[in-house]
């Protein structure tokens, strides 16, 4: 009798995870080469309360092993993940993303009810953290923060004109900036927003961090590159001044920046005292200027993420020399 009930509840867990599989786009995705199908037992494991090391936007994060490679396992906890073919179609479109500066995605497990993500795992956590975390604080000079902002602009410039499908991220933060050992940047949690379903309570509703987020977008709910543009600038402006950008505090950082642009006053005092030596003043000054003309609320006279990645780039390499 116990072995009777035991494999019906086999028998049924079977059904359940087939359902999900196929409910999720597993047909699909199937047949798409670029991305690795995991199985609920392989990255059952990982989902230990030891492995855990964050929360994003999309649910919970844990860190592993699979195939001998360190990743990152993104599990949902609120609302659905788009269905069946939409879902398939935006994982094959990102994992289709390889590009230096941008987090790859490995693959995905369906065969839970939300269908979990993962990624290539990066070493060093978020610039945020790195920028504003008193227990994790660590010295940059200017190279360091001229490279991170260079190579996150040519991520971002890759996914706007480079891809075969356009994609837009729609919340560039410090927090979805992640460095790897040698400081390299990786543009993370990139359309996200689009795998997620929301309930009809959430429908209308704005993604994206308000912190960093367009004026422009918050008033149409039309996300575009330029969206993503006017974010990277106030990217820019933390990375300059080691100081956060707060919604909450009438966005002070933004608004010190742009007023000394208006009264064509030199934005000196607001600059990290780490960075803000003489001879740097300059280039100082030339980022802080690119973060202005991106922080433009006319949204036609915003730089594109290509210029903005090429500028970044020359700065870039002026301050070798």
């Amino acid at each position: 009798m116990v072995i009777i009930s035991f494999l019906v509840i086999l028998h049924k867990e079977k059904k359940k995870t087939e359902e999900f599989f196929k409910k999720n786009g597993g047909p699909t995705l199937e047949k798409a080469i670029v991305i690795k199908l995991f199985k609920k037992d392989e990255l059952k494991p990982i989902l230990k309360k030891s492995n855990f090391i964050g929360k994003g936007c999309f649910g919970e994060v844990y860190k592993g092993i699979l195939d001998n490679k360190l990743v990152a396992v993104k599990k949902p906890i609120n609302g659905s993940v788009l269905e069946s073919d939409q879902f398939a179609n935006e994982v094959i479109i990102q994992s289709q993303v390889i590009h230096k500066n941008i987090v790859r995605l490995i693959g995905c497990c369906l065969e839970v009810d939300a269908p979990m993500l993962v990624y290539e795992f990066i070493s060093q956590g978020s610039l945020h953290d790195i920028l504003h975390n008193s227990n994790n604080k660590v010295a940059l000079n200017l190279d360091a923060r001229l490279s991170i902002a260079a190579h996150s602009a040519d991520g971002l410039a890759y996914m706007h004109s480079k891809t075969n499908t356009r994609i837009l991220h729609g919340d560039v933060k410090p927090a979805n900036i992640l460095l790897d050992d040698n400081f390299i940047p990786k543009i993370s949690d990139f359309g996200i927003s689009r795998l997620i379903a929301c309930d009809k309570e959430h429908t209308a509703s704005i993604i994206g961090d308000r912190n960093y987020m367009d004026p422009v977008y918050l008033q149409e709910g039309l996300l575009t590159e330029k969206s993503d543009v006017y974010s990277f600038g106030v990217v820019i402006l933390e990375l300059i001044s080691r100081e956060r950008a707060m919604h909450s505090d009438n966005n002070k950082l933004v608004k010190n920046f742009l007023e000394a642009h208006k009264k064509q006053k030199k934005a000196t005092q607001f600059f990290d005292k780490e960075i803000a030596i003489t001879n740097d003043l300059e280039i100082l000054e030339n980022l802080a200027s690119i973060a202005v003309e991106c922080l433009s609320l006319d949204v036609d006279q915003r730089p594109t993420m290509m210029e903005v990645a090429e500028r970044l780039l020359i700065l870039s390499r002026s301050c070798k020399l």
